[in-house]
């Protein structure tokens, strides 16, 4: 017998698993959509997301946080310009335990995968199934967000990021780095526990540099970054392949809309997460405004009225204004910034170390931001 949902879910990433745990905790039917074959097992995924107080809280409710070690809090922040322009952020300054968390891709995707397969609401598939409602949580390259005809009005940086890990001389101290320079935005990111001294990299760099540092011996590359992080841990040693994708900045048209009609009952859609929305990596914010868009689109759903189905659009419009807002304010944010540090010429780079040294002494203003960017609005 055919199986009856209420919400089919095209892709089952870190945002979609999310999105349909959440739903499935209000008792609606959930179909995941999970593509086959787009990543071959042997490959590592190097990547590392900077997860914020509310996304904590979030997957903590869904019991998908990760272990300690998988999950290594921030307690500082240094953030320094191509002079002596440098802001400081710390986490017993904003009363806070940790700053941020970085946490290790494969084990939060280790964690959603347990947590569904033990959801009796939520049934993993390979293919799209009928439901009053879709979400596409797909990524930036959604093939489904074509099909609706919603266009991504898409701004490419001429900037490619390279993601790696290191394996440093010195212990991270529970610190987040990050450098602007000509030579680009490198951040080192503290990974496996407290007392760690690994970090995971983040290097947004001029696209035509790409080929050339990709192209170095993992010794010749760790020294690449190390002059670029001005020594400040020490000897480097690479302990990872490299991976790169260019970065851009981008938004979809429409976050939902009116499918086609199935019987009496039109078939509505959504947007979440890359699929709806890219922001330059510099802030660290791409992956809790995606879980931002699932908590808002459930609680949106959960609080609908009676006699509203899932897909009404009255309600899909109510969780576009509230996300939309809260994406444009990070990507105009993240946008200005790499727009200023990639003007090398004399007074811009007067312009912006004096900007820095204003901003670390700006007391409230820092402060805001500060818990802005931990998700305490």
């Amino acid at each position: 017998m055919a199986q009856n949902f209420d919400i089919c879910i095209r892709g089952a990433g870190i945002v979609g698993k999310t999105l349909a745990l959440l739903l499935a905790r209000d008792r609606l039917k959930v179909a995941l959509v999970e593509a086959t074959g787009t990543q071959s097992p042997a490959v590592t995924d190097v990547r590392a997301y900077a997860l914020n107080m509310a996304s904590r809280q979030l997957l903590e409710s869904l019991r998908s946080w990760p272990d300690a070690e998988h999950a290594t809090p921030v307690k500082h922040m240094q953030v320094l310009g191509d002079r002596d322009g440098a802001v400081h952020f710390d986490a017993a300054d904003q009363g806070v335990d940790a700053l941020a968390w970085i946490v290790d891709v494969p084990a939060l995707e280790a964690r959603l995968v347990e947590a569904v397969r033990y959801q009796p609401q939520v049934e993993v598939v390979n293919a799209p199934v009928s439901a009053a409602l879709t979400v596409v949580c797909e990524g930036r390259a959604s093939s489904t967000r074509a099909e609706f005809g919603v266009d991504f009005d898409v701004t490419p940086y001429a900037q490619h990021a390279i993601a790696t890990r290191l394996r440093c001389e010195h212990p991270h101290g529970q610190t987040a780095r990050q450098w602007f320079s000509a030579e680009g935005i490198l951040a080192f990111l503290p990974l496996e526990g407290a007392e760690g001294n690994s970090v995971a990299v983040v290097w947004s760099v001029m696209q035509d540099q790409v080929d050339s540092l990709m192209a170095l011996s993992p010794e010749a590359f760790a020294e690449k970054l190390r002059g670029a992080s001005q020594g400040a841990l020490g000897a480097l040693t690479l302990c990872a392949e490299r991976a790169t994708w260019p970065l851009q900045l981008a938004t979809a048209s429409r976050w939902c809309g009116m499918g086609p009609a199935a019987g009496k009952n039109p078939r509505n859609w959504a947007l979440a997460g890359d699929a709806a929305h890219n922001v330059h990596p510099l802030a660290g914010q791409g992956l809790n405004l995606g879980l931002a868009d699932a908590q808002a689109l459930a609680e949106v759903l959960q609080r609908r009225e009676y006699w509203r189905s899932v897909g009404d659009l009255r309600l899909l419009r109510r969780y576009e204004r509230e996300r939309k807002a809260a994406v444009l304010a990070m990507g105009l944010a993240t946008d200005g910034l790499q727009q200023l540090f990639s003007r090398q010429e004399g007074p811009w780079q007067s312009l912006r170390n004096l900007g820095m040294k204003g901003f670390e002494r700006s007391g409230r203003l820092k402060t805001f931001v500060a818990r802005q960017a931990m998700g305490m609005n």
